[in-house]
């Protein structure tokens, strides 16, 4: 595993997400802003998760309770008794069953883009099963074929008011972050994530922000997080994009929102 601490400050944990590389985010489009913000008032550890990155790729095990472990690791590793912790898109998930492991240590939780079930956990009727299952095989068949036109779809998802700068910055870093058979595994345990029991049991403080109209995670995901997470606030931010960009009107309303939920603990023991 191969995490990283940037900036001073009380700590800010930040769970791994979606094909994350400690070293290309500093020059990415994608993710150079987001490191600058969230480190600019805190020290703040990220890590890549197991199968990507600067983490080991070949890896036997890429479920959710091997993430949960890793986030384990790594905050041992860095010396954290007590933290807010960040879970962006999946990693919210993850952020939550560590938190409900670990109460003692999880000061505050903040999840942004995140969901408590995955697309086929979530999936009811015959449709939504449907569309889940195409969204899976079209990645098995792009990946594996090295489509390109499937990566923009999917940059698309993610960006749909991206510039097509920004998906090509997406695409590149997908690309230089993993190999395809472990996007394929990703993808197919992302699809089956159910946090939905746990949930109730964040006895912390938490915010979830998300995107209004995001195309990859539905707002219904956060209203659904929001009614199972007792002692927590919602807040939609005015965009249609999963990753907030640089110089959208949402990010610095994204950072004041963080800042001003983690101030209280700003001077707590740590």
């Amino acid at each position: 595993m191969a995490y990283a601490c940037s900036g001073t400050g009380p700590p800010l944990v930040k769970a791994a997400n979606w094909l994350t590389h400690l070293d290309l985010e500093w020059s990415s489009a994608i993710w150079a802003h987001w490191l600058d913000g969230l480190a600019h008032h805190h020290r703040l550890i990220r890590y890549d998760e197991r199968g990507c990155g600067l983490s080991d790729w070949d890896v036997p095990d890429l479920g959710f309770d091997a993430w949960v472990n890793d986030l384990e690791l790594v905050v041992d590793a860095a010396g954290l008794d007590r933290f807010p912790l960040l879970g962006v898109s999946q990693g919210g998930a993850v952020a939550i069953a560590y938190a409900v492991r670990h109460p003692e240590r999880v000061s505050r939780l903040v999840l942004a883009g995140a969901y408590s079930r995955g697309r086929l956990a979530r999936a009811r009727t015959v449709a939504e099963r449907d569309e889940a299952t195409l969204d899976l095989q079209l990645a098995r068949i792009g990946w594996r074929h090295d489509d390109p036109s499937f990566r923009q779809v999917f940059a698309s998802q993610f960006l749909p008011d991206g510039s097509r700068m920004l998906w090509d910055a997406f695409n590149d870093l997908q690309r230089a972050t993993t190999s395809t058979e472990n996007v394929v595994r990703f993808l197919d345990a992302f699809a089956h994530i159910d946090v939905s029991a746990l949930a109730p049991h964040v006895w912390c403080p938490t915010l979830i922000l998300h995107c209004r109209d995001d195309l990859r995670v539905p707002r219904s995901q956060a209203q659904e997080l929001a009614a199972l997470i007792p002692d927590c606030e919602l807040r939609f931010l005015n965009s249609r994009n999963h990753i907030l960009t640089a110089d959208e009107p949402a990010w610095p309303v994204f950072l004041a929102e963080i800042e001003r939920f983690l101030a209280v603990d700003a001077f707590a023991p740590r």
